[in-house]
């Protein structure tokens, strides 16, 4: 046992603990910037990292994961949290949204991701970067009137909305944030080259908010035309925990919105953490597998933490599993170091983060909703066929039009219809020769013959001349539903009528007579 924890401890010094530091580097603003981008309380956002990194990391089964707020999220709980009517009444969705992962792991439904179309889940993904970029724009040249988002993409543009807010920039924009904004996108840019690959070992998140921190010093100090409004800079109160929301439960079954949000919340952050545990699991360089169930109980249960500790809703992120692998993580140790630096920041340097520009979260936010949604999806959509292509841009049009829920559900249905129509072309095949002068048809139905094709079944029937001989094929199916059966003994029964020789392999008449 003490060889063992021994091994622990050395495999954590020489792997977990830089792997865990280097996560939090790259966590911390991003934890930051995505509790900006939801319209929450920035202290909710590391919050929820800390969670991410304490909780969840010592229930999952897996390895690499780390988990912490995302910004796939972030459009969603901006919604919920204004819809909802307040913050407190919002951590209630968190809860719901936490229950409902604790039951699909509990209940084995790890593999409903399983059934999500490739293209829905990349044009959900593609719109939540369209919205993330839209909604840091402000951010970023320093609009810091926190009523401009107020509605859905569509009713941005209303004039209420839109003029009335561009009517006001020049009395709320500043030449330093628009300045910091620049500055970081190229720093975000140029480290993303090839060339930059040298320094891979320093976050750009963290690149970006050291520089954006020391304009912001030189900003106060020596060019008063740039300096930056307070109201510009992160406010993290010294005290954090004596001011955290903690969830109304009065109103728990008053507002009928909670669970519907909260099934939502728990739907997308279910969605978002088994592709983010499929994408580290191939990254992971012993080939370890993380059972999906168990994850699902740990995101659960750490949701529903955040709902009771004031944070905003947590997923398994693809950006920091990955940053885990790249620093040389070995086991979860690297996760939890991450949530206790977390931790230790926020309890001991809070006025380290008070000077941090708001212009350069919004910077990395909007390079990381570009890359949810750049040009070069939409064209690798594009040539993959009309099949992939309209469900993917379909998916996105309706988000963006509607809500996430919505334009979903609309990007399945349509999914679901090209999957029907390619069943009513594949599960029979039609073949026509000509014999001493007469016609044979032939028709092959193959492995599942379904009520779905019963009006192209039906309608080949009808066209099969009088005085030909029809051959019906169905000794290699697997199953052959009760309606084909019907239409095929329906049409047997007339075909003496139109002098056709029906000859049915492999299939079995049914009794039609009491068809009504």
């Amino acid at each position: 046992m003490k060889r063992k924890i021994r091994y622990y401890r050395l495999l954590w010094l020489k792997y977990d603990l830089p792997a865990g530091l280097s996560v939090f580097l790259i966590a911390l603003p991003l934890c930051l910037g995505i509790a900006l981008a939801s319209g929450a309380p920035l202290y909710a956002g590391i919050l929820s990292g800390i969670i991410g990194g304490v909780v969840v990391s010592l229930l999952s089964g897996s390895p690499l994961a780390v988990s912490g707020p995302a910004a796939g999220l972030s459009t969603v709980v901006a919604a919920s949290i204004i819809s909802l009517g307040g913050y407190n009444t919002f951590l209630l969705a968190v809860i719901v949204a936490g229950l409902f992962q604790l039951l699909l792991g509990i209940f084995k439904l790890g593999a409903i991701a399983n059934y999500f179309p490739s293209s829905v889940i990349k044009g959900m993904l593609a719109a939540i970067g369209i919205i993330l970029i839209s909604k840091q724009i402000p951010i970023a040249i320093g609009y810091d009137k926190p009523d401009f988002w107020t509605s859905g993409f569509p009713a941005l543009f209303a004039q209420k909305n839109f003029l009335g807010s561009l009517q006001n920039f020049k009395l709320h924009i500043s030449k330093g944030p628009i300045l910091i904004t620049l500055i970081s996108l190229a720093i975000l840019i140029l480290l993303q080259k090839q060339f930059a690959k040298k320094i891979k070992m320093i976050p750009a998140p963290l690149v970006v908010v050291v520089i954006a921190v020391l304009l912001n010093l030189l900003f106060s100090n020596a060019m008063a035309a740039y300096q930056l409004k307070p109201t510009q800079l992160v406010t993290i109160p010294s005290n954090v925990f004596a001011n955290i929301s903690f969830p109304d439960f009065s109103k728990f079954f008053s507002v009928p919105g909670i669970w519907k949000d909260g099934l939502i919340i728990g739907a997308l952050a279910t969605l978002e953490t088994l592709l983010c545990i499929e994408a580290v699991d191939k990254l992971d360089r012993h080939n370890r597998i993380t059972p999906v169930n168990r994850e699902l109980v740990a995101q659960g249960i750490g949701n529903m933490a955040c709902g009771l500790l004031g944070a905003i809703p947590i997923t398994a992120v693809v950006v920091r599993g990955a940053a885990n692998v790249d620093a040389g993580g070995r086991t979860k140790l690297s996760s939890f170091t991450h949530g206790l630096f977390l931790l230790l920041a926020v309890m001991a340097v809070p006025f380290l983060l008070n000077k941090i520009p708001y212009a350069c979260l919004g910077a990395i936010l909007i390079v990381t909703g570009f890359n949810l949604t750049k040009p070069k999806l939409f064209r690798n959509m594009w040539s993959l066929g009309l099949k992939q292509f309209l469900p993917f841009i379909i998916t996105i049009v309706a988000i963006l039009s509607t809500d996430l829920l919505i334009g979903v559900s609309i990007g399945l249905l349509l999914s679901a219809f090209f999957i029907i129509r390619n069943n009513f072309k594949t599960e029979y095949k039609i073949t026509t020769t000509v014999i001493d002068g007469v016609e044979v048809y032939y028709i092959k139905l193959n492995s599942n013959v379904t009520f779905l094709n019963k009006v192209n079944l039906r309608k080949a029937l009808d066209q099969v001349d009088e005085d030909s001989v029809l051959t019906i094929d169905g000794a290699g199916c697997d199953f052959v539903d009760y309606d084909i059966l019907e239409i095929i003994s329906e049409f047997a029964a007339k075909a003496a009528d139109r002098n056709i020789e029906l000859h049915l392999e492999g299939i079995e008449k049914v009794n039609v007579t009491a068809v009504h």
